[in-house]
């Protein structure tokens, strides 16, 4: 298995992340710019704190229009899966466009705060390569404000407040609305089936 890319945007969980790909027997290259990108098979963009913030490094490694013309497999992780779609409320900024929707910000409510920190359960709403031999009913690791709609792309949804994209797939494209690094078994069987299938 060839090198994964671990896109280095400046996110909190960028070390947790590269962590459990090692765990998984998985050698790690960060990816800080263009030139990072050259013959690798797969690659994850994770990310912890603001759109606008997350799209402004992007920019200043020039690694927006590269990412964007990836053709290979590509995992967006936390706010790393909120970039993935066209825009974010968060700053009302343009994101890398490569799946449609905007994101918005969570409605908080009685018995919902916001953040949405904490164990949530997956809810399947269709097949996916990404959540093959991962248990209905499975809770995922939640940290975050802001959330894409559900879409016809949506793998897995989640409720707080509302339904939103837990886990969406597109073609090559895939993400992750939690922390599959902290999600114990249910993340790491994530985290193995979007590198299995990146392989194929």
């Amino acid at each position: 298995m060839s090198a994964v890319g671990l896109v280095d945007a400046g996110g909190a969980n960028l070390g947790s992340v590269r962590y459990a790909l090692e765990r998984l027997g998985v050698e790690v290259r960060m990816v800080r710019e263009a030139r990072d990108l050259d013959g690798l098979q797969r690659v994850i963009l994770p990310g912890v704190g603001a759109a606008a913030e997350g799209m402004r490094r992007l920019h200043a490694q020039g690694l927006v229009t590269p990412l964007r013309e990836l053709q290979v497999p590509l995992m967006g992780i936390c706010l790393g899966m909120q970039l993935l779609f066209e825009r974010s409320e968060e700053g009302n900024v343009e994101c890398l466009g490569l799946l449609p929707g905007i994101v918005r910000r969570l409605h908080p409510g009685v018995g919902v705060r916001v953040p949405h920190m904490g164990w949530n359960k997956l809810l399947a709403l269709r097949e996916s390569s990404l959540m093959e031999g991962v248990p209905a009913g499975s809770s995922a690791y939640f940290v975050h404000s802001y959330a894409a709609p559900v879409t016809s792309d949506t793998v897995a949804a989640c409720h707080h407040g509302g339904l939103f994209t837990a886990v969406v797939q597109r073609g090559y494209l895939y993400g992750a609305q939690f922390h599959p690094e902290r999600s114990a078994g249910p993340g790491a069987r994530i985290l193995r089936n979007f590198l299995e299938a990146a392989s194929q």
